[in-house]
C-alpha cells in the first residue's frame, strides 16, 4: 500500500484506471478512521465548467511517474456517488460509496464514520 505522506505529494496529478485511460485529477486522501490508514481518494472529473468529485478505492493503486494507477476501470469509478468540489461527503453517504465498489461497510461502535479526509 501507498503510503499517506507519499500519496499525498500526488494531489493535482493524474488518476488512471486498471487499463491506462485517464479518470480525472487526485483531489483529497481519505484514511480509514479505526487504522488511519489511506482508503479512499477523490478524483475530480466532469467538463471544465462542472467539476464533481468522485470516491475511488486506494487498494492496489500502483504510483507510476505521473499518474497514479486505480484498480477499477473508469466507468465504475465515474458511476460511483459524487459530491461537489466544494462539499463533503456526508456521514450518511459514505454506505453508499463502499457498496459501489462491493466493499464491507463499518462505522465506528457509535456510529462514527469509517473515513476522514486527510
Amino acid at each position: 500500500m501507498i503510503g499517506l505522506a507519499d500519496i499525498r505529494e500526488w494531489r493535482t496529478r493524474d488518476v488512471v484506471d486498471c487499463g491506462g485511460k485517464k479518470i480525472g485529477v487526485l483531489e483529497a486522501v481519505y484514511v480509514d478512521t479505526s487504522t488511519d490508514e489511506p482508503a479512499m481518494a477523490t478524483v475530480q472529473v466532469g467538463l471544465p465548467t462542472r467539476h464533481r468529485l468522485v470516491f475511488v478505492p486506494l487498494d492496489g493503486a500502483i504510483a507510476g511517474p505521473d499518474y497514479l494507477k486505480v484498480a477499477h476501470a473508469k466507468a465504475l469509478v465515474k458511476d460511483c456517488p459524487a459530491i461537489g468540489t466544494d462539499d463533503v461527503l456526508p456521514a450518511g453517504d459514505e454506505e453508499a460509496v463502499f457498496r459501489h465498489y462491493g466493499l464491507p461497510y463499518q462505522p465506528g461502535t457509535q456510529g462514527e464514520r469509517q473515513l476522514a479526509r486527510r
